[in-house]
């Protein structure tokens, strides 16, 4: 049986604001086993992963946190490459770096979870290993773009966030879990598609909700790295400077291209063209 982890980590080891994760697992082509998105710190997540990894089959973890940052100040080329796209959808990105003290320090939460986890960190290798423990960086806001046609456009990005309360809409966070419900469907996953399509009909979403969610979203792109026609997903960047596995739609492409071309970001290993 083959696993996948979705994990949210929050950046940082706040225990009044812990990230969420949640696993499902497959096994000759079904999903047989979930574990529904809960809240968890960094150690609470290592021992989840511990506990629920395939012990003959790959794991594959899909982290929403920089794993790769060399960088001492500003953003990561990959970040200014995703920027582009975000800014014109009307999100952001929040950028990493080394001087982020708590987030990307060198005593950071982050680096001791990486070493004591021991997974490869290989993007390609992950999609087709047969066994080991892997790990892959994603970034669910940017995904969202290629998960549904609707979030592709000009301030079309969805206000999903309970915790920015000027600009959360409920109407927003009803789609996006509607969208990785269908997203689920698709891929064979109802325990998850049930979960997601529940959390769509949370009256008073608050934050820890929209961290169950990002988790399940991670969890889908692990789910399509390994299970999606490689033309459908997307490395942008590099294991040297960073980088993101997503899904991308032609038209999201398109949109990274010019911008990957202007900060020498790789796409799929290759020079934007």
């Amino acid at each position: 049986m083959d696993i996948y982890i979705g994990f949210d980590s929050a950046w940082t080891d706040n225990p009044k604001a812990r990230g969420a994760i949640c696993a499902v697992g497959i096994e000759n082509g079904q999903a047989i086993l979930f574990h529904a998105p809960r809240l968890a710190s960094f150690r609470e997540a290592a021992v989840f992963i511990r506990s629920v990894r395939s012990r003959n089959g790959a794991t594959l973890i899909a982290i929403d946190q920089s794993t790769i940052v060399p960088n001492r100040s500003g953003m990561r080329p990959v970040e200014r490459v995703a920027a582009s796209l975000l800014g014109w959808l009307g999100g952001g990105v929040q950028p990493s770096h080394r001087g982020r003290t708590g987030m990307f320090c060198d005593s950071a939460p982050i680096w001791r979870f990486l070493s004591d986890l021991q997974a490869e960190e290989q993007p390609d290798v992950a999609r087709i290993a047969a066994d080991g423990l892997h790990i892959i960086e994603v970034f669910p806001a940017l995904a969202l773009a290629s998960m549904d046609p609707a979030f592709f456009g000009r301030l079309c990005a969805p206000r999903y966030n309970p915790a920015r309360r000027q600009t959360f809409r409920l109407e927003d966070w009803i789609r996006v879990s509607d969208v990785a419900a269908r997203q689920a469907v698709d891929l064979g996953c109802i325990a998850l598609a049930e979960w997601c399509a529940a959390a769509a009909r949370t009256a008073r979403p608050g934050k820890a909700d929209q961290d169950r969610l990002d988790a399940a979203l991670c969890v889908l792109i692990a789910l399509q790295w390994r299970l999606q026609p490689r033309k459908s997903l997307l490395l942008l960047g590099d294991l040297t400077a960073g980088y993101m596995v997503l899904p991308a739609t032609p038209a999201v492409r398109d949109r990274l291209a010019g911008p990957a071309r202007m900060h020498d970001v790789l796409m799929d290993g290759q020079p934007a063209g």
